[in-house]
């Protein structure tokens, strides 16, 4: 077993683990550290794979500054247990039809594309600017982008959801 296994499966358990104590905690703001936890394994992650600048990009944009604002938001609302709130008749229908939009999206990026690959390249170049990030972000690494961006919406709207008062 070599040594860059072995540290991927000792982050891939902190990950996990983090991930599980995000979900089952009920602090907020346990929940949120938990988080910032699950977020600095995913930096690390970049770093086993040669991607520094999305490492960096990685603490700095979402450990630092949105879980800054999380906490912020967090401990500025309070985190008292809020009744249940009413739901509007047409937010089902449209998350429905939202999720199958996005299954479709992935269903066509797994198994229809082309060009999807997911082995690294052979050579990585030492330096790439962020013209060659975004065009590797939009098309070879669309599929995780976009179930990363789902995860930060998700993630927002469940912080938003915490500390939510009613009127």
């Amino acid at each position: 077993m070599s040594l860059e296994l072995l540290l991927f499966l000792i982050l891939a358990l902190i990950a996990i683990a983090s991930a599980l104590g995000m979900l089952l905690s009920r602090h907020a703001v346990y929940a949120a550290l938990f988080l910032v936890l699950n977020f600095a394994t995913v930096a690390v992650f970049y770093l086993l794979l040669n991607a520094p600048f999305i490492a960096m990009a990685q603490i700095t944009v979402y450990a630092g500054a949105i879980m800054v604002l999380f906490l912020f938001v967090i401990m500025l609302l309070g985190t008292e247990v809020l009744p249940p709130s009413p739901v509007l008749p047409w937010q089902r229908p449209l998350a429905f039809l939202l999720a199958l939009g996005l299954l479709a999206e992935s269903v066509y990026l797994l198994f229809f594309r082309q060009r999807l690959t997911l082995s690294l390249p052979a050579t990585i170049d030492p330096f790439s600017g962020p013209k060659a990030i975004g065009q590797a972000l939009f098309t070879g690494y669309l599929l995780p982008f976009e179930i990363t961006s789902i995860l930060l919406l998700v993630a927002m709207v469940g912080a938003i959801l915490l500390t939510r008062k009613e009127r």
